[in-house]
């Protein structure tokens, strides 16, 4: 039985007695404990804490109704992740719950909810007014037992078609901060007719899993990561369509809040005509705060529509952007067409939606048509493209002081070998790049020659040996150390230039080859790959399909040769394009830096930092505007506490102790140690850099382990668990 702790006053003993009586849940002594992750919070406090709390919310719906007159009841229950009941009001059970209804129904020939509930919403300036739809509030609560209740809607459902499809809401807060285990959220939909029928008209496109794919995971037990608004008590797609349809209007901006127009909108962002015309996209919210998506560049190309249209989610609509597209959806991203008009729209007037599928179909015989999937055709995924499939089948003398042969294949997609004549001209290339040991990149000569930090670079076209079937043997010109130790590793990487047909209308764009990376031993001791920190299907949960550099890198292990702990800029800050840029040191290009730099974005402003790449061409590639998508517990972007998005296996607590130092000729101090370069690159603030350096001795380097790594007081995934 829990009880808290503070309860000592006899008539509130006895009050708290009375609640729960004839609760067996309650009665039958120690409950077991929530299976927490390694990414909960209360995964670290005490057993008898979280025995006794049973962190987490979960809300089910038991039945609704809707009668003639209009009356609205929810029976539902309340419960840790256990299925424990839990006390809304705290007394029984830690932690008073606040939990709000929403209720709607889908109209006759409608398609998306309308809510039972408005309100009239003033903007911050001005006379204008708007309607949004809102929930309900000042009903009658019924306790039916501990952790199941009956609410009674205050609002009435006026004139209720009882032979519609309605929808329930639920979502609410427990708080467990008295505990020091924060706030867990949730949400809960139910949907149902109310005289009784079968549900046939749904509403089902999109699935939360797909949007916490890229803006959290939510895998943790108390549900404080993964898609979160408005605090972060609405948590699912389900709950967010009752009130983000097109009664919805911000009074500011006059802008609607319909979900398939906002959520269109704000992925686009940055790429929208209208701000690329100089324009912007805001929604004013509460407290009058201004959300700015102007700003939003989606890490991914936005004509992949199958990322959120998932055609795997299992949502019974989720092909709906296939056959039945609208002008409020379609137009939501191409928001310089005028429907009214017809500019932008090969001058063809669209006064309703029934005319949209008749040209626009799902799908036509050639790819950049009309229909909705040709016109979508990303060129480097272009089906015309004959491919590129490489292989490397086996380093031979790759030893100490001796220049290894590599054996790899290159072919077709269908099989058929591409010569090396085909890897001449235009963008078209193939290379190989060495590098090693494995141990760590980095700080390895291949010869007073070799411009590239820690590996060297080479291609193989004009002196490749081929068969017919594809398979070229090369001998690289250049040698593996001679004193060298360990493993080494050899990449391969290859892009060839593709052109359309006429009748495509498109320009010629470039296409590239999946990396493969070979490892070998350099002096007969075991093979010993480079160390896994993150999974490329990891980064692909946001960026789709990762490929950079002119579509030749596109593989974590293939990255890493280059992006290395001294290797930057230089190269290419001499012909900067923005004249600032060549009065700075060379920027450093680490993976594990740059990589935690670039997600941790806006974040830099707020030490006066900034992450400026130099590339190819001298191009100017800022990276401190961006906006990681990753959401907390209250619902903001930019969580970068959420490591396991990019880390496998706990990497994140398997700290580089002992690893090279990193080059950053930008930063506050060069050369700095690699655990202290890889944290500080998020931690910004010098008071973390101080402290790192503090705890690092110049014979005996990082001792950084001892608190942070795995099983620390302070071990970086216990500081980083869910808030």
């Amino acid at each position: 039985m829990r009880i808290p702790s503070s309860v000592f006053a006899v008539g509130r003993y006895v009050a708290v007695l009375s609640l729960i009586a004839g609760t067996a849940a309650l009665m039958s002594g120690d409950r077991k404990k929530v299976a927490l992750t390694p990414h909960d919070k209360a995964y670290y406090a005490s057993p008898n804490l979280v025995n006794y709390v049973q962190p987490g919310l979960v809300f089910s719906i038991v039945s609704a109704s809707v009668a003639a007159n209009g009356t609205i009841s929810v029976h539902y229950k309340v419960a840790d992740p256990n299925g424990a009941p839990l006390d809304v009001t705290g007394v029984a059970t830690p932690g008073t719950i606040s939990v709000s209804y929403l209720a709607a129904y889908i109209g006759a020939g409608k398609t998306e909810f309308t809510s039972y509930f408005v309100r009239s919403v003033a903007a911050a300036t001005g006379t204008a007014t708007a309607n949004q739809a809102t929930g309900d509030s000042g009903g009658t609560l019924q306790t039916v037992a501990i952790g199941e209740y009956i609410y009674t809607f205050k609002g009435l459902a006026v004139n209720p078609d009882l032979t519609a499809t309605h929808r329930i809401g639920l979502y609410g807060s427990r708080s467990l901060t008295a505990w020091g285990l924060g706030t867990d959220n949730a949400d809960t939909t139910y949907d149902f007719v109310p005289n009784g029928a079968k549900v046939t008209v749904v509403r089902d496109i999109v699935r939360t899993p797909d949007c916490n794919a890229c803006h959290g995971s939510a895998i943790t037990t108390t549900s404080t990561n993964g898609l979160a608004a408005h605090g972060g008590s609405r948590r699912s797609v389900q709950l967010c369509i009752i009130c983000h349809q097109p009664q919805t209007i911000d009074p500011n901006t006059g802008n609607t809040l319909d979900m398939p127009v906002l959520i269109h909108k704000i992925h686009m962002g940055s790429s929208l005509p209208s701000v690329v015309a100089g324009g912007k996209y805001q929604i004013v919210g509460h407290n009058n705060a201004v959300s700015d998506f102007s700003t939003v560049v989606y890490p991914a190309d936005v004509r992949h529509c199958q990322t959120c249209h998932n055609p795997k989610n299992g949502a019974a609509q989720t092909n709906a952007y296939l056959t039945t597209p609208n002008r409020a959806a379609c137009g939501a991203c191409h928001d310089d067409v005028n429907f009214v008009t017809g500019a932008n729209h090969q001058n063809l007037p669209q006064a309703d939606d029934t005319q949209c599928a008749t040209c626009h179909i799902p799908q036509g015989t050639q790819e950049f048509d009309a229909s909705i999937v040709g016109a979508h055709v990303i060129p480097v995924e272009s089906a015309t493209a004959a491919g590129i499939v490489l292989n490397l089948t086996k380093v031979t003398n790759g030893v100490a002081g001796k220049a290894p042969t590599v054996t790899f294949t290159i072919k077709d997609n269908s099989g058929n070998a591409i010569p090396m004549s085909a890897m001449t001209g235009g963008s078209n290339r193939l290379a190989l790049v060495m590098a090693g040991p494995t141990s760590d990149y980095g700080y390895t000569s291949f010869g007073s020659d070799v411009t590239t930090p820690g590996y060297v670079s080479e291609n193989p076209v004009p002196t490749a040996t081929c068969g017919t079937d594809g398979t070229c043997t090369y001998t690289f010109t250049h040698t593996i150390p001679a004193k060298a130790t360990g493993t080494y590793a050899i990449g391969i990487e290859g892009r060839r230039t593709l052109t359309f047909p006429a009748s495509y209308n498109q320009p010629a764009t470039e296409y590239g080859a999946i990396n493969k990376v070979t490892y070998f031993s350099v002096d007969g001791s075991p093979v010993v790959p480079r160390r896994t920190v993150v999974a490329l299907a990891n980064c692909n949960a946001c960026h789709t399909r990762l490929s950079l550099h002119g579509e030749n890198r596109n593989q974590i292990e293939m990255c890493v040769l280059c992006h290395n702990p001294s290797e930057n800029d230089i190269s290419t800050r001499t012909s900067a394009t923005v004249a600032s840029d060549k009065l700075l040191p060379p920027q450093s290009v680490n993976f594990a830096m740059m990589i935690h730099k670039i997600h941790t974005g806006v974040n830099m402003a707020n030490f006066n930092q900034t992450y400026i790449i130099v590339g190819y061409g001298g191009s100017h590639n800022d990276f401190s505007g961006v906006r990681y998508p990753a959401m907390g517990p209250s619902g903001s972007t930019g969580d970068t506490a959420e490591c396991y998005m990019c880390h496998v296996n706990g990497s994140e607590q398997v700290l580089p102790i002992g690893k090279n130092a990193v080059l950053d000729t930008q930063g506050p101090l060069s050369p700095v140690a690699a655990t202290t370069s890889a944290c500080t690159a998020c931690h910004l603030d010098l008071g973390t850099l101080a402290h790192a350096l503090q705890n690092t001795n110049a014979k005996f380097g990082e001792s950084c382990d001892i608190c942070h790594g795995a099983g620390g007081a302070w071990a970086a995934t216990q500081v980083h668990a869910g808030q």
